[in-house]
């Protein structure tokens, strides 16, 4: 609400340049709508993380700088209105957006197709993608393609249909962190990109196998990234219990917090080196404890309890646990003054 700032229920209506909304479901019983958005001149931020306990909004800021605040029933549901209103913005033209409703709601993988099946098509000697030398602000990337590359070979391999579709399959891929962005152009769409931007169809834009990362970023970046995110002041660390986000298994790393700039990084204590295995910045995370009565979704595998939660700006969920519950509030303590 506008006046009252307390949350209702409101009916919405996507139209080619507005949004209306009405105080009942289908709007049939009302002459009039409540209240409506103007698109022209819009901005969407999804997810919106200005609200530590609600996960699901979508914010949308008008040309007169008015704030909307719209809360879902689930991500899904989240990012198919925000994939909407993004193409009514964008498009301002109806027919486009049913069409682009129609190819997301479409989409979905072959039978018997996997996300591994695609990566081990792409890693195929003979006819996977491409990978070449590239280079960008002084790096030199070894063993990349780019986000066009990527999307002209899932068509080609007829895994996608459209660069729509393609675009929306890579999109997973890099989500389940098959693949990850490298340099500038990439990896700025990841971190402050609204969520149906953020792969990019682009020749300048660069991604690599995430599995390969580790090894063929040249030794001038690494220093870089040890500069850029390893020079805050060390707030708290100790070892945590961490799930992974491909095998969904549980890890004991230890944990790095660091601020000036806010950062948590996580390292592989059977690993003599002391470089960080991953690690994200905490700049606009969420970050609360999880009941231990019943296992949240998303959540696999042996948990002993004592769980927390870190969502980050690109709704990356990461799942934790403490050894106990007093650690476990520790942790979320030194960690929400950072965000």
């Amino acid at each position: 609400g506008h006046i009252v700032r307390n949350w209702k229920v409101r009916w919405f209506v996507l139209l080619q340049d507005k949004l209306l909304y009405y105080k009942i479901e289908g709007g049939k019983k009302e002459p009039s709508p409540k209240g409506k958005i103007l698109l022209d001149g819009c901005t969407i931020t999804c997810p919106c993380l200005e609200y530590e306990n609600r996960p699901l909004l979508i914010k949308l800021k008008t040309k007169t700088n008015t704030d909307y605040f719209l809360e879902c029933c689930s991500r899904e549901e989240r990012d198919s209105w925000a994939l909407d209103i993004t193409g009514a913005i964008h498009a301002g033209h109806p027919v486009q957006v049913q069409e682009l409703h129609k190819m997301k709601n479409s989409f979905k993988l072959l039978e018997n197709i996997s996300l591994h099946h695609i990566v081990e098509r792409m890693c195929d000697n003979s006819t996977g993608i491409k990978l070449t030398h590239n280079s960008g602000q002084g790096n030199r990337y070894k063993e990349t393609f780019t986000g066009s590359a990527l999307v002209d070979w899932l068509i080609s391999n007829s895994f996608a249909v459209s660069r729509f579709e393609a675009v929306t399959l890579a999109s997973m891929l890099m989500e389940e962190n098959f693949i990850k962005p490298v340099g500038a152009r990439s990896t700025e769409a990841m971190r402050y990109s609204d969520l149906s931007e953020q792969f990019l169809d682009d020749s300048t834009a660069l991604y690599m196998f995430a599995e390969s990362s580790n090894k063929n970023i040249s030794s001038k970046e690494e220093l870089q990234f040890n500069i850029s995110e390893l020079s805050g002041t060390i707030v708290k660390q100790g070892f945590l219990v961490k799930q992974g986000h491909k095998r969904k298994n549980w890890k004991v790393r230890r944990f790095v917090l660091r601020a000036d700039p806010a950062f948590l990084h996580y390292y592989d204590p059977t690993k003599e080196e002391n470089r960080p295995v991953g690690g994200f910045s905490l700049r606009g995370c969420l970050v609360s404890a999880l009941e231990d009565n019943g296992v949240p979704a998303g959540v696999k595998g042996n948990v002993q309890g004592n769980l927390f939660k870190i969502i980050t700006k690109n709704d990356i969920h990461y799942y934790i646990q403490a050894s106990s519950k007093a650690e476990r509030t520790q942790w979320i303590e030194a960690i929400k003054p950072l965000t």
